[in-house]
């Protein structure tokens, strides 16, 4: 409860309190908090000031509003690490996520300047463009754009795209193993075309991870784009002390 004689303010004791309800899971995921005149009569608040704190829980992302029904707990966000650690797939099936993967596109067309200058190759060379979409309890979760050279791996659309990381299938099928990885993270906001892959409105907070995979030789053989919905996933780096 609200201690009356503490000197911080009442707000900030009650929006620790909330938060507290929040982060240990005592009010579970997906489920109704109470209505805002039951917290206001519960911790003796006036009902602007409890509905000031829920709101800024709400643009925080630890809130949602559902209009006629109430105010609903966020899913806690996935915590992954870089792609360049291991896939999202296998980094997800780890922690027990039951993921599935959907096959947008294959086709090989020719380099843009931009393809050309990541893959060091010529503009208007041929390349493998692979666009995919994952799935994590039936929800997409991110869209992933991949370019390879035709010439290091012709065929590919003949191999099991759905049902296996593409890392592994370069690596077995045609003998890719990662050397370097270069990885660049900024944010992003939806277009129309990505709003309606990933179930979101145009505009809407995503997270943009380019990687330039090369192989032990130092050759790069993928240029990869992947956009994560913002509300879904946190992405972990780690670093050792040189």
């Amino acid at each position: 409860m609200l201690e009356r004689t503490n000197p911080k303010p009442l707000y900030l004791q009650f929006e620790e309190i909330i938060r507290d309800r929040i982060e240990s899971h005592e009010w579970k995921p997906n489920s109704p908090i109470p209505s805002e005149n039951e917290l206001s009569r519960t911790y003796g608040l006036s009902r602007m000031t409890v509905r000031s704190v829920i709101t800024q829980f709400v643009k925080e992302g630890l809130l949602y509003r559902v209009p006629g029904k109430g105010t609903y707990v966020v899913e806690p966000k996935i915590t992954t690490k870089s792609l360049s650690y291991a896939g999202i797939r296998e980094q997800l099936e780890r922690m027990g996520y039951e993921i599935f993967t959907k096959v947008l596109s294959v086709q090989v067309i020719p380099a843009t300047e931009k393809i050309a200058e990541k893959l060091n190759v010529n503009k208007e060379d041929p390349v493998y463009a692979l666009e995919r979409i994952r799935y994590i309890k039936n929800e997409p979760l991110s869209v992933h754009t991949s370019y390879m050279p035709e010439d290091l791996c012709r065929g590919l659309e003949t191999k099991g795209l759905e049902d296996e990381q593409l890392c592994v299938i370069l690596r077995k099928d045609f003998n890719l193993s990662r050397g370097k990885v270069v990885e660049t993270l900024e944010s992003s906001r939806a277009t129309s075309p990505e709003a309606r892959l990933l179930n979101v409105k145009p505009g809407y907070p995503l997270l943009l991870l380019e990687d330039i995979i090369y192989s032990e030789s130092g050759k790069p053989f993928e240029y990869s784009k992947v956009l994560f919905r913002g509300d879904k996933i946190i992405l972990k780096f780690e670093f050792d002390q040189l």
